[in-house]
């Protein structure tokens, strides 16, 4: 019986520590805590649910995914009345980008909640955002759209979202080279490898050339994020000339 009451104690104070952490990043109590601790489950723990499904935050994710991309749509529908469908959609694209909820998730330090039976320094840069979305998710299931909205308002869109300058950040290096490279009539490669050396994590790196000459590198975690650093880099080297196409 004794053993029995220390479980429920252990138990609880898990959840103490969950509800404590969260209320100040969401500005508000979480009502069914255990929603939330789902929102912080990795696959590597290989939990499942009683019907023998995975139970990780990938579900939870999906779904903040989709609640995050409707309020800042509609966010940016009362926002900006002049803003035709394909304006909205680049701006919605450019707050909800992987690369800005890795940040938010950054900011808010939600990886140190994360119950992984991998070591944190393993896991890559999307986590971060990742569980950002999860987070969103669960706010959904406990609270519903309300105070969804509520905490999106909080921590995204007041924060962050300032229409003049995301109307002139580039979110993608790589389709404005290529874009660059076809209306030029130049040709392009991206030749990538791996490159793992020391790195317990896998590593990937690319060569970007231009007219058969290697103009740019770039090494990452994925072969998208290594040809982004590399056609970032290729933008700035050739920044006056494509500008002025």
């Amino acid at each position: 019986m004794g053993f029995i009451r220390k479980i429920i104690k252990s138990h609880s104070k898990k959840e103490d520590y969950l509800f404590n952490e969260l209320k100040p990043i969401l500005g508000f109590s979480p009502k069914n805590i255990s929603i939330y601790q789902k929102a912080f489950v990795h696959r590597s723990t290989k939990e499942t649910t009683e019907l023998g499904n995975p139970q990780n935050y990938e579900r939870l994710e999906f779904l903040g995914d989709a609640i995050l991309g409707a309020v800042i749509a509609s966010y940016l529908f009362k926002k900006v009345p002049s803003g035709n469908e394909g304006y909205l959609t680049q701006m919605r694209s450019k707050i909800v980008s992987r690369e800005h909820l890795n940040e938010l998730g950054r900011d808010l330090n939600l990886i140190r909640l994360v119950k992984s039976n991998v070591s944190k320094s393993k896991f890559g840069e999307n986590i971060n955002g990742n569980i950002f979305e999860a987070l969103i998710g669960a706010v959904y299931l406990d609270r519903g759209y309300k105070y969804c909205k509520k905490f999106i308002y909080k921590s995204v869109i007041k924060p962050y979202v300032d229409i003049p300058k995301l109307e002139g950040k580039i979110t993608s290096y790589k389709s404005l080279f290529i874009e660059w490279c076809q209306k030029e009539k130049k040709e392009f490669d991206y030749d990538v490898f791996d490159d793992t050396g020391k790195n317990t994590i896998k590593h990937f790196s690319v060569k970007l050339s231009l007219n058969n000459k290697v103009i740019a590198k770039g090494r990452a975690t994925s072969k998208k994020k290594a040809e982004e650093i590399a056609s970032k880099r290729a933008y700035f080297a050739f920044q006056n000339e494509i500008s002025k196409s």
